[in-house]
């Protein structure tokens, strides 16, 4: 600084020149800081409020710095001033999406730069290194990078390693840099240090490294002291079986594991065992045979072997049933390959990581315990069976291996599947000792696939051998319909009336091969091709109730509508309206910590002829949401199911600029069927899971499942959608969970979902309306047509229109019926009179014959009549002697013919008294 004069750094020193380099980290190096924060604005119930972020930082870790593991927000800041355009570097290593990485970069004002805004860091394989990159702007430049951990679970999270931060764009170095233990300079101007080599070490700032004591001591590359060598014991070699010679006889050879540390002079320490003990070699694994030769060999096409006898050809009309089946392990087969990766030198000293035992294959020893072992298979393509060509939107293939883990520590094996070379990603994995079990992992696309097993003793930091007893086993890996395969059978296929070459000929779509005839057949209606089963009319499989099959019959779906007869009435439903993806939100929910997150689900109900509309994506990934759309089928952080899952956490949950989503699952990516009732294939809906609904209108239930086991749902997952007709809401509804279980399951295995919507009703007939009539009005009776109340169906039929008819007032017949009734009455008073007038002349003249009769009782009487004599006065004046009213003249005049009676009168005559 006194000359202003550049001048080279000394023996043991280093220095970028314009530029800072970080690659020692026993301790923060200084100008880093860690801040812990929790930034809930929300946070759980009082039992789960955070107890503090104190505790949580980076930790450096030698080499290397690591993450926080638990659900805090944790930043290692670094600020520093460029007098000139520059970039930051840095390697990473970020394996578990569990926790959140971000490096960004803000001014002196805390304001993010505009160069940060790509500054979510792309997921690494497990045991692989990543590096990213950032151009600076001059002035203050204030790095962070800032990890946060979502536990939703027990499972323990990956950290995230960083080391070997660069810092370019510094007008100058006011100082060079020691190199630090392990490496050394021996040239001054040095811009970096050389690593010491195996059974050397070196101090800070060495310019040369130091020899251990010869078979007494030993040390890794690039270690900063010796360590004693401890006796040999049986963990320090391992045997490995020779190729098969002519006899058939393979060799089992001990050898020590390298770098060999132990020492055999000690008093306590074991020999290595005496090697070349002859063995009968296993057989071939099937698919390939030994012509006397020191190997097995693939068979040819068209042939096939169960691996004990020799190829032949497949009989006319069958082929070969094309996979690999690995269950014999003399030697690695040419499609695996093995090695191993240490977290912190980045190799393990070219050691083989998994070693062939006869019955099965082992993880090896590893150059410590937290190294990845690490055991690839390589598969061009997948395809189905000839007789099958042209399937698509169908299970191509499967992948199942069989397998034990021995372990005493934390130890964790994970297979993972890379897809045309462009990422790896962690399927399943299983930590702890497992009894020996089987998982089959579902190929739905043909593209090159990397299959991978990689198994680490313990993730905690450390170089010794502790737990090197601790294991995985594989006994056998079976991959069918594998494009470059073997044949270990043949299955019969369909006869072509012309053959070139080849005894079989394609199948159409949706075919299989009827057994009698070895012709090819279409599948019934409704049914659809089993992948494992081509000939046969068995291999067709019936679609679930109420489902139908594609036109190639490759797959089952619902076509949005269905029928139920219930008491004599057919209720239709059409859930169209419906076949968009349906969402829900469900939380929030809250980690041990408080961290507060939300579970969202899509839901591909119906329609789209099969395909999965479903998607959930991780928006922390390798690639953007366009990106991942355009091919989606390569990348597992875009998952397309009937339902998923995504957990989503809140941008003011831990001061995210937007909500992220992460954790992105399938639920369910195959149809099983529609139907009233709450059982379908083993799936069942407790009737308590949900509210009984109001109506008398069944639910309609969706039944999915997903095709790929877990360690949890050795059965998969399986999804029950219940369909409910609620008028009260129109189109999409709304889409509820379990009470009881508020994420939707309460075992992790069997997802429920209610959705209520007015689009869930049945079609309308004719008996959800009624007619009521008007009064009739001018003439004209009027007609309505009104729907029941409450109405619990939706568009069908439409109501009838109004019914307008013709009619008679009530006026008119009043009328009528007044003038009929008055004329009744006059005519029957004119009657009464006029038969009580004729009654009282006929009393008069029978009177007056009495009486004659009675004046002269010895003389005969003389004819006489009733009729008015000439001369005689008709009008006489009668006098009665009782006066009857009109009433009683009325009731005598109809009695009497019946009754002897007769009234006596008294005659006042105006003739003479003598008469």
């Amino acid at each position: 600084m006194k000359n202003q004069v550049c001048s080279k750094c000394a023996e043991g020193t280093y220095s970028l020149g314009s530029g800072i380099k970080f690659d020692e980290w026993d301790e923060l190096p200084a100008g880093f800081s860690n801040v812990a924060t929790f930034m809930d604005t929300v946070v759980g119930p009082s039992d789960n409020r955070p107890d503090g972020c104190n505790n949580s930082s980076w930790i450096p870790r030698g080499n290397y710095i690591e993450s926080n593991r638990d659900d805090c927000t944790v930043s290692l800041i670094y600020a520093v001033h460029l007098k000139k355009s520059g970039y930051v570097f840095f390697e990473y290593q970020y394996v578990d999406n569990n926790i959140f990485f971000e490096f960004f970069i803000q001014n002196d004002q805390c304001q993010e730069m505009d160069t940060t805004t790509d500054k979510w860091v792309k997921l690494t394989d497990n045991g692989e290194w990543g590096s990213h990159s950032v151009m600076l702007k001059s002035g203050t430049n204030i790095l962070y990078w800032r990890t946060t951990g979502i536990l939703m679970g027990s499972k323990a999270v990956k950290p995230v390693l960083v080391k070997n931060i660069t810092i370019e764009g510094v007008a100058y170095t006011s100082e060079c840099f020691p190199c630090k233990p392990g490496t050394f300079s021996n040239r001054p101007g040095s811009f970096n240090c050389q690593v010491c080599p195996r059974n050397t070490y070196s101090e800070k700032g060495a310019k040369e490294c130091i020899r251990c004591k010869e078979d007494a001591q030993f040390s890794e590359e690039g270690s900063s002291e010796c360590t004693e060598r401890p006796p040999c014991t049986t963990k320090d070699y391992f045997q490995i079986h020779t190729p098969c010679d002519e006899d058939g006889k393979t060799q089992i050879m001990y050898k020590w594991i390298e770098p060999k540390i132990c020492r055999e002079d000690l008093t306590d320490a074991i020999r290595l065992p005496p090697s070349g003990e002859k063995k009968d070699c296993p057989p071939c694994n099937p698919g390939f045979y030994n012509n006397g030769s020191s190997s097995c060999q693939p068979c040819p096409p068209g042939t096939f072997s169960d691996g004990t006898k020799e190829c032949r050809p497949c009989p006319a009309g069958t082929e070969p049933a094309l996979g690999f089946e690995y269950k014999w392990w003399n030697v690695l087969p040419g499609n695996m390959k093995t090695s191993c990766f240490n977290v912190g030198n980045s190799k393990c000293d070219g050691m083989n990581g998994w070693e062939v035992a006869g019955d099965h294959i082992q993880s090896g020893a590893g150059g410590s315990d937290n190294d990845y072992l690490i055991l690839n298979l390589h598969i061009p393509g997948f395809k189905p069976p000839t007789s099958m060509t042209g399937a698509t939107g169908s299970e191509l293939g499967r992948i199942t291996f069989v397998f034990e883990t021995l372990c005493s520590a934390d130890c964790v094996l994970y297979f993972m599947v890379d897809i045309n070379r462009k990422s790896t990603n962690v399927v399943e994995s299983w930590g702890g000792t497992k009894e020996k079990q089987a998982y089959t992992h579902i190929i739905f696309k043909n593209a090159t696939f990397t299959f991978t097993w990689a198994f680490q003793r313990t993730n905690q930091g450390q170089d010794n051998r502790r737990f090197i007893n601790d294991m995985v086993k594989i006994y056998s890996i079976i991959a069918t319909n594998a494009v470059d395969g073997v044949a270990s059978s043949c299955r019969a296929c369909a006869l072509g009336s012309e053959q070139s070459g080849s005894s079989c000929v394609p199948c159409p779509p949706g075919h299989y091969i009827e057994k009698e005839t070895n012709q090819c057949k279409e599948c019934p209606p409704d049914t659809y091709l089993s992948i494992h089963q081509v000939y046969g009319k068995e291999a067709c499989i019936p679609c679930g109730p109420g489902s139908k099959s594609t036109q190639d019959h490759s797959v089952c779906y619902s076509d949005c509508f269905f029928y139920h007869e219930k008491e004599n009435q057919s209720l239709h439903y059409d859930f169209s309206n419906l076949s968009s993806v349906g969402s829900l939100m469900n939380g929030p929910s809250f980690t041990s910590k408080g961290t507060k997150y939300f579970h969202f689900f899509n839901i591909s109900l119906c329609g789209h002829e099969g395909k999965k509309m479903a998607l959930c994506t991780n928006n922390i990934s390798d690639f953007t949401v366009k990106e991942m759309v355009a091919g989606s089928d390569d990348y597992t952080n875009l998952v397309g199911a009937f339902v998923c899952q995504s957990t989503i956490i809140p941008s003011e949950s831990k001061g995210f600029r937007a909500a992220l989503s992460s954790q992105s699952i399938i639920l369910a990516d195959t149809f099983l069927g529609v139907t009233v009732e709450t059982t379908l294939q083993n799936i069942n809906i407790k009737e308590d899971m949900f509210p009984v609904s109001p109506s008398q209108i069944p639910d309609v239930h969706f039944f999915y499942k997903s095709s790929t086991t877990t360690t949890s749902c050795i059965n998969g997952r399986s999804t029950a959608v219940k369909m409910r007709c609620n008028p009260t809401k129109p189109g999409a509804g709304m889409i509820s969970v379990p009470s009881k279980c508020p994420a939707g399951t309460c075992d992790g295995c069997a997802f429920y979902f209610l959705w209520e919507s007015a689009e869930a009703c049945p079609l309308c007939t004719e008996h959800d309306f009624h007619e009521i009539e008007g009064a009739c009005k001018r003439g004209f009776q009027e007609t309505l047509y009104v729907w029941n109340e409450p109405k619990w169906c939706i568009k069908g039929i439409s109501l009838p229109e109004k019914k307008l008819s013709t009619c008679e007032t009530v006026d008119f017949w009043l009328k009528v019926g007044a003038g009929v009734g008055a004329f009744t009455a006059v005519l029957l008073v004119a009657l009464t009179c006029y038969f009580w007038k004729k009654n009282q002349k006929l009393e008069y003249k029978y009177s007056k014959l009495v009486m004659t009769t009675n004046s002269k009782e010895c003389e005969l009487p003389a004819a006489d009549s009733c009729a008015i004599m000439e001369g005689e006065d008709n009008e006489e004046e009668v006098v009665y002697s009782n006066k009857q009213s009109l009433l009683g003249k009325l009731k005598s005049l109809a009695t009497k013919e019946k009754e002897d009676h007769f009234e006596s009168v008294q005659l006042k005559s105006s003739r003479s008294p003598n008469i």
